[in-house]
């Protein structure tokens, strides 16, 4: 429970009507007393910091003045809404984000009424927020909807084309999009428009004649009105350096800043009483209020549990274990080192994806485009028509936005670019919306597609050589996090094409293991005697010893971090009925449902792919397994 004695006001709110019984002169008294306690949750559990710290004041004001949750609000890039979580009924359950069955890191429609859409990928609030004001008109309600897009959600090209709509509608919504520009995405946000923005300065003089002269022209339509419509725009230029919202069709307002809670309420006040598309550009920074956070926006995006007296400090002895994308930052520069064709793309992921060190050493070689993973992929293939070796680091449920891209715009042309897939399969605390449980389905269906998962960080560095060299579209998968310990090596050795190892000899049944859920697959088939393969190929499979384990074997048993559904025990399935073979065949994998926001090994066990779940699920299917091992044990 929250101490009363250290947040007076803050502990009196549940809900945001609540807050409403305040006057507004106290206002900023309980933004103070929500940053302050947003920083003490989040030492506790860890989760997304700076950004909520930066939308602090935003969101009071708008609590304070709209009617939520009737009146809606919807928000972007989720990680900036733990202030919203706190002022709607889930203050004193924050300290659970993340955890099991605690509260989701992003908001949810399922967890509050006042979660109006559920949000994980970005730059989606606009187009929502555009259907919600046009069913809401259809009906003749009188809601306010309110769309608020930051932390670089505004590089994204859906972000235009929800601008593009609602701004020349024929039948203007009515619609209020807040801009909340703290010049950071995940990194530094990057792109023209990120230029663009920083140039922009407020004018409230010309918010006062163009108000003005709204009331005494009238009718938008009239010539009049057109004529000055247009000379205002060009006039606008001599205060603010772009008219790109204006020439969508957007009542632009601001910059303003978004600390001061006294502006932020005459201005909200102010736009919520005018109609048409609203565009209100405000000013925050990410980390405000808390200096370490302020001053280093990347590395305190995200925290783990800390001391917020200390900030985070690494734990003296502690040695980090090399991760899946740590092996892949340090291949990629390597292979860019041996050749000078390889270039690497990101969407806005340089930390996560771990090309930080590749965009240090090979900087004319690095592309960071922003959010816009669709481009991403394009520009990949446009370079490969040129000879460049391209290769796009990318997060397994990222990719998914880029789909159409990667069919039609390279595979088809069976271009020549590597996809360093990060995040594939169960991912964790960041719930459904990160998780990367469909890769190798929507993958296998691609003709000309090369395919591989890695089972350690060695036969990772291995498949990424392997990709790069295959002169097609090729891709590799890994999850997040830690792998075996099996150290990767400095070569950039490769694996033959489509070939699988036979980890283990033994009788009855076959486990064809596909990437990290080897491990346990080999402790489960130790202990009953039965074959293990590192399948390593998803795509194309080796079908050489598929086929002769049917032979030697009573049947299959699949694994995989993915949907069982179309993944890679269902290519098996397919192989041996094109080939006649009738094998009984257990499959293993993630579950048809989406999975909701734990630790990872928590998740796999939900499915039933740690090693007492694959067990049980080999028992049911064939108990006599136990019975002969019981014997066998006696004997």
């Amino acid at each position: 429970m929250i101490d009363s004695s250290r947040y007076p006001r803050l502990s009196q709110i549940n809900t945001p009507a609540d807050l409403r019984r305040f006057p507004a002169e106290e206002l900023q008294a309980v933004a103070d007393e929500l940053r302050a306690y947003l920083i003490e949750s989040a030492g506790k559990s860890g989760g997304h910091f700076g950004a909520n710290l930066g939308v602090v004041e935003l969101t009071c004001a708008l609590h304070y003045l709209y009617d939520t949750p009737h009146d809606r609000l919807v928000w972007d890039v989720g990680h900036q809404a733990y202030p919203h979580k706190i002022l709607t009924g889930r203050r004193d359950a924050i300290h659970t984000v993340k955890q099991k069955d605690g509260v989701a890191p992003f908001p949810k429609r399922e967890e509050s009424e006042y979660d109006t859409f559920g949000v994980g990928h970005s730059s989606t609030s606009i187009s929502a927020a555009l259907g919600m004001a046009i069913a809401s008109a259809r009906t003749g309600s009188d809601r306010h909807v309110v769309a608020i897009i930051g932390d670089g959600a505004m590089t994204a090209g859906m972000a235009y084309e929800a601008l593009n709509h609602a701004g020349g509608m024929d039948e203007e919504p009515n619609i209020l999009v807040i801009l909340n520009d703290n010049r950071m995405s995940i990194s530094e946000a990057v792109g023209g428009l990120t230029r663009m923005l920083g140039r922009m300065s407020g004018n409230k003089t010309l918010n006062a004649l163009r108000e003005g002269g709204k009331k005494l022209l009238g009718d938008k339509d009239n010539a009049p009105a057109k004529f000055v419509k247009r000379w205002e725009e060009h006039w606008k230029g001599m205060f603010v350096p772009s008219t790109l919202f204006e020439e969508m069709g957007f009542h632009y307002t601001g910059p303003i800043d978004g600390h001061d809670m006294n502006a932020l309420l005459a201005t909200l006040s102010t736009l919520k009483g005018l109609k048409g598309p609203q565009l209100l550009h405000v000013i925050t920074t990410k980390g405000k209020g808390y200096e370490r956070a302020e001053a280093d926006q990347i590395g305190y995006h995200a925290v783990s549990p800390f001391d917020p007296a200390e900030g985070m400090v690494k734990k003296p002895g502690a040695v980090k274990k090399p991760t899946y994308t740590d092996v892949f930052g340090d291949w990629l520069c390597e292979m860019a080192a041996a050749d000078n064709k390889l270039l690497g793309i990101t969407p806005a992921m340089r930390e996560g994806s771990g090309l930080v060190r590749f965009s240090k050493e090979y900087p004319s070689r690095y592309f960071d485009v922003a959010i816009a993973e669709q481009h991403a992929v394009t520009l990949a293939a446009g370079m490969a028509c040129e000879g460049a070796k391209p290769v796009v680091a990318i997060y397994s449920t990222f990719l998914q936005r880029a789909y159409d891209q990667l069919v039609h715009d390279v595979a088809l042309q069976k271009l020549d670019v590597l996809f360093a897939i990060d995040r594939g399969g169960v991912v964790g605390p960041d719930g459904a919306t990160h998780a990367g449980n469909l890769d190798l389905s929507f993958l296998r269906c691609v003709p000309n597609m090369l395919i591989m998962a890695p089972s350690d960080e060695a036969e990772c560095r291995k498949m990424l050589s392997t990709g790069y060299q295959y002169p097609g579209p090729a891709a590799v998968r890994y999850p997040r996090g830690g792998g075996t310990g099996v150290a990767a090596g400095d070569t950039l050795e490769t694996l033959p094409i489509g070939k699988a190892q036979l980890k283990r000899q033994g009788q009855r049944l076959a486990l064809l293991a596909f990437g990290a859920v080897l491990p346990a697959a080999e402790q489960v088939a130790a202990e009953f005697g039965l074959s293990v393969v590192d399948m390593r190929f998803i795509k194309p499979l080796d079908k050489a010893l598929i086929l002769q384990l049917a032979q030697s074997h009573q049947g299959f048993v699949t694994l995989e971090d993915n949907v069982i559904a179309g993944g890679a025990g269902s290519g098996v399935a397919e192989l041996l009925a094109a080939e006649g073979i009738t094998l009984p065949i257990l499959h293993l994998g993630l579950p048809d449902a989406f999975q909701q926001h734990a630790s990872r090994e928590d998740l796999l066990a939900e499915a039933g792919l740690d090693i007492a779940g694959i067990r049980a699920a080999i028992l049911r299917r064939w108990p006599q397994l136990a019975q002969d091992n019981t014997q066998a044990g006696s004997a």
